[in-house]
C-alpha cells in the first residue's frame, strides 16, 4: 500500500508540474500576444505618419521646384528684356567711346544682376532642401524612438 500512495503523491506532483507549466506557458503566450499586438498598433501608426510626412516632404520640394523655375523663368525674361534695351542703346550711340561706356555699363549691370540671381536661387534650393528633409528628419526620430522602446520591453 506504500507503494500505491507514493506512486499516488508522485501522480498528483507530475500533474501539479504540468499545471504550472501549461499555465505559465499560457500567461508567456497572452503577455506575448498583448506585446505583439501593441508593437503591430505601433508599427501601423508609425507608418501611417512616416506616409504623411513623404507627402509633406514632397508637397514642400514640389513648391520649391516651382519658386525655382518661376525666378529662373522672371530673370530670363528680364534679362532678354535689357539684352534688347542694350542693343538698341548700342545701334543708336554716335562714337566709339559711347559704345564702350554702354557696353561696359551694360557689362557691369548684367554680372551683378546674375550673381544676384545666383544667391536668390541658391536660398531657394537651401530652403526647399530644408523643407523637404524636415518631415523625413522627425520620422527618423520617431524610429529611432520605437527601436529604444522596444529593445527596453
Amino acid at each position: 500500500m506504500a507503494t500505491k500512495t507514493k506512486s499516488g503523491d508522485q501522480f498528483e506532483d507530475g500533474a501539479e508540474t504540468v499545471r504550472t507549466a501549461v499555465s505559465a506557458g499560457a500567461d508567456a503566450f497572452k503577455n506575448g500576444f498583448e506585446k505583439a499586438a501593441k508593437g503591430y498598433d505601433q508599427l501601423f501608426s508609425y507608418g501611417k505618419q512616416t506616409m504623411d510626412a513623404y507627402l509633406k516632404s514632397a508637397n514642400a520640394a514640389g513648391k520649391g521646384v516651382e519658386s525655382f523655375h518661376n525666378e529662373i523663368f522672371n530673370f530670363s525674361k528680364q534679362a532678354i528684356e535689357d539684352n534688347m534695351a542694350a542693343a538698341k542703346a548700342l545701334m543708336a550711340s554716335k562714337s566709339a567711346h559711347e559704345v564702350f561706356e554702354l557696353q561696359t555699363d551694360f557689362a557691369k549691370q548684367a554680372f551683378d544682376a546674375y550673381f544676384g540671381e545666383a544667391t536668390k536661387l541658391g536660398e531657394i534650393l537651401t530652403a526647399t532642401t530644408k523643407d523637404a528633409i524636415e518631415p523625413l528628419q522627425a520620422r527618423m526620430q520617431a524610429w529611432m524612438n520605437i527601436v529604444n522602446t522596444s529593445r527596453a520591453a
